[in-house]
């Protein structure tokens, strides 16, 4: 192997790593705002447990976060929760840096 192919092999394998950290830490980020959530909506533990799946599931459906704010805001009108944009964005944040924390 030639030094090229070397160092291309060692950038393919550092986008991989590079990747399965931002999905970990994206992962481990809906967690702990699900969490939030189920505390807000006053959910069972089992309840939160399936509830971290769904919004975990949410993340897959489009690129970026805002699918999983559009389910959150959803869930919160359902269950006549009245909260603000910017709360949810905050959570949103908190729930991001806390997880990249987890993984330093």
């Amino acid at each position: 192997m030639n030094k090229f192919d070397e160092r291309k092999k060692s950038f393919e394998e550092k986008f991989a790593r590079d990747s399965e950290l931002q999905f970990r830490v994206q992962a481990r980020s809906n967690k702990y705002l699900a969490e939030f959530v189920s505390e807000k909506l006053g959910k069972s533990e089992d309840e939160k447990n399936k509830y971290v799946q769904e919004i975990i599931k949410a993340d897959m459906e489009l690129p970026g976060t805002e699918d999983v704010y559009r389910k959150i805001k959803e869930d919160f009108k359902k269950a006549s929760v009245s909260i603000e944009d910017e709360e949810i964005r905050k959570q949103m944040e908190k729930a991001l840096l806390r997880a990249k924390e987890d993984f330093k």
